[in-house]
C-alpha cells in the first residue's frame, strides 16, 4: 500500500528530475513554470516543496554532490586504479553531473554544499593520485582536467534535443553513443600520448565558478 510519505517522496523525485532535465536544456534561465510543467504539477505544488528556485537548485546541487562522492568512494574501493577511475567518470557522466554547471555563481553555496564539495575534491584527488602512482594515468592530467571532462560529457546536446522532441525511442542509442565517446576520451588519459597543450587548469575553472564574489 502506498503511503502519503511514499507518494510525497515519489513526487519529489519526479520534480527534481524534471528540474535537472529543464536545467540541462535551458541553463540558468530555466523557469519554475517549465520545471513544474515537465513534472506534471502546478507551480503552487512546487513552491510548497521549495520556497524559491534557488532552494530547488541548492537541493539539486546537494544530490549531485552526494552522487559524485558515492561514485568516487566506489571507484576507490576497486582494487584496480584504472578501472576505479574509469568507472567513476562513466558513472558521473551517465548521471548528468555537468547539468548544474549553468547555475554556478548564481546561487548561494550553503555550508553543507561546501563541505560535500571539499569531500568530493579530496576523493577525486585520491583517485587521480592512485592512478598516477600505478602508472595508468598520464602524468600531465590533473583532478581539474577530470572534473571538466565529466562536466563536458555530462551534458549531451543530442540527448537534450531528443528529450525536447519527445523522441524517446532514440534515447538509449544516444546514451550508448555518448558512452562510446567517453571511452574514446578515456583512452586519451592513458600514458604514451603527446604532452597536453598549455598549463593545467586551476580550481577557478571548476569549484571556483560557484563563488558569487
Amino acid at each position: 500500500m502506498t503511503t502519503r510519505k511514499d507518494l510525497a517522496e515519489r513526487n519529489d523525485r519526479t520534480l527534481l528530475q524534471a528540474a535537472r532535465d529543464v536545467l540541462a536544456e535551458d541553463g540558468a534561465h530555466a523557469s519554475v513554470a517549465a520545471i513544474a510543467a515537465r513534472a506534471g504539477v502546478g507551480i503552487g505544488s512546487l513552491y510548497r516543496r521549495y520556497k524559491t528556485k534557488e532552494e530547488l537548485f541548492q537541493r539539486l546541487s546537494l544530490l549531485s554532490l552526494d552522487h559524485w562522492n558515492e561514485a568516487a568512494e566506489q571507484g576507490l574501493a576497486d582494487p584496480d586504479p584504472w578501472a576505479g577511475l574509469a568507472a567513476f567518470i562513466h558513472d558521473c557522466v551517465a548521471f548528468g553531473q555537468g547539468s548544474l554547471g549553468p547555475v554556478a555563481g548564481t546561487i548561494e553555496v550553503t555550508q553543507e554544499m561546501s563541505a560535500k564539495s571539499r569531500r568530493g575534491d579530496d576523493l577525486l584527488d585520491q583517485l587521480v593520485r592512485r592512478a598516477h602512482q600505478a602508472g595508468v594515468l598520464r602524468r600531465d592530467v590533473t583532478a581539474v582536467d577530470i572534473s571538466l571532462l565529466i562536466e563536458q560529457f555530462g551534458r549531451s546536446p543530442v540527448l537534450d534535443q531528443l528529450r525536447k522532441q519527445g523522441r524517446g525511442e532514440l534515447l538509449t542509442a544516444a546514451a550508448e553513443a555518448r558512452r562510446r565517446l567517453v571511452a574514446i576520451a578515456l583512452d586519451g588519459l592513458r600514458p604514451g600520448h603527446s604532452p597536453l597543450p598549455g598549463s593545467p587548469p586551476g580550481e577557478e575553472l571548476f569549484t571556483g565558478r560557484w563563488s558569487r564574489e
